[in-house]
């Protein structure tokens, strides 16, 4: 009993020190791949500084990391159980009886563990900095503000006039099936961010480039109010336009998520990007696991066949593989051409699947 708990901890050990190894190294090339993007894309920018660059690049780590943590952990299992069988030391642990199974438990405990850990602390501080580095990015290097902001209090847009004034638009309801604001509020700002107007309005319909409002009364400084049955206010905003403007689901922590994802539903938006990217997280811990019966399938059939090359290789293979897989099923996924749930946790399920049949084909014929 002794020497199983003694080998548990050496294997879980010797996992972690060569997971954390192997994502440092690909934390560290995606940092400097990611700043050199960056000063490529600041070259023109006066305000993108190299510092202020830097420190967009560093934002970013933490979302590139939770990216890349999966193949960390695949490419890591492969090396831990590679050197353990150079070593001879799974050799031994296998004539004294102990099965794949066993040396394989401790790992994926770790692995489940780490990625319990990589959603429920490290996501959400990973989505915080992602969203101070968009933030940076929209104002230093598109030169773009945030045009919608989405609140209990109702939804809050803001847009252009031809004088290079601004209008901030305000509505308490939205309808689910067109750009329809009930109860709306608008404002107009000039050149030096002072009031100009203001208009309230029973609703707010988005048609054919601009906005009709219905209904609606105009105040202005030292006049009387002025009444219509409608007018029309020239947007550039679309509905799709609008959509992509609501705050990104890599910028939401996951204890943050069902609750937006239950006010984007009441007021009438699509939830599908946010619900989908819900549902990976949740899938993660497993995937991990999954992660390292694939890595061990490789590993096993290395120590019988020999051949570092052909472990790396496989596992170059076996990575792209699961890549591939996982951008399709999430495009159909957000696309609504498969349930939700199937698109976020078929990656997990497949490979999960994939790793436990061959290792049951190499352990037991």
């Amino acid at each position: 009993m002794q020497l199983a708990r003694t080998l548990s901890v050496y294997i879980a050990r010797q996992f972690f020190i060569w997971f954390a190894s192997v994502f440092g190294t690909m934390v560290s090339v995606t940092f400097l791949l990611d700043y050199i993007e960056l000063i490529r894309r600041g070259g023109a920018k006066a305000q993108a500084t190299w510092s202020t660059l830097l420190e967009m690049a560093a934002l970013k780590l933490p979302h590139t990391a939770q990216e890349v943590m999966p193949f960390a952990v695949l490419f890591g299992t492969m090396l831990a159980f590679w050197r353990l069988t150079r070593n001879n030391e799974l050799v031994v642990a296998r004539a004294a009886g102990v099965s794949a199974w066993e040396f394989l438990t401790p790992a994926a405990l770790v692995a489940l563990l780490v990625g319990v850990v990589a959603v429920t602390v490290f996501n959400p501080i990973a989505a915080s900095m992602q969203a101070s580095y968009e933030k940076l990015d929209s104002r230093i290097l598109r030169n773009a503000g945030d045009p919608l902001a989405l609140s209990n209090a109702g939804l809050w847009l803001r847009q252009s006039d031809s004088d290079g004034g601004r209008i901030i638009i305000h509505g308490s309801k939205r309808s689910a099936q067109q750009l329809l604001l009930e109860r709306v509020s608008v404002f107009f700002l000039n050149r030096q961010g002072e009031f100009a107007a203001r208009i309230e309005a029973r609703s707010a319909r988005l048609q054919d480039g601009s906005w009709l409002i219905e209904d609606c009364h105009r105040f202005r400084p030292g006049e009387p109010p002025d009444s219509f049955p409608e007018l029309r206010l020239p947007t550039s905003l679309t509905s799709s336009k609008i959509e992509e403007s609501l705050a990104s689901p890599d910028t939401m922590s996951f204890w943050e998520l069902p609750g937006f994802i239950s006010l984007l539903e009441q007021s009438g938006f699509s939830a599908q990007r946010h619900r989908l990217h819900f549902n990976v997280l949740l899938a993660r811990p497993l995937l991990f696991c999954a992660m390292v019966l694939v890595a061990a399938t490789f590993s096993l059939r290395m120590q019988r066949r020999g051949g570092a090359g052909m472990l790396i290789v496989s596992g170059v293979a076996a990575g792209f593989l699961l890549y591939f897989l996982s951008d399709i099923v999430f495009a159909l996924g957000l696309s609504a051409k498969i349930p939700v749930l199937l698109a976020a946790w078929t990656p997990a399920g497949v490979s999960m699947i994939f790793g436990a049949s061959m290792l049951l084909h190499l352990e037991d014929g």
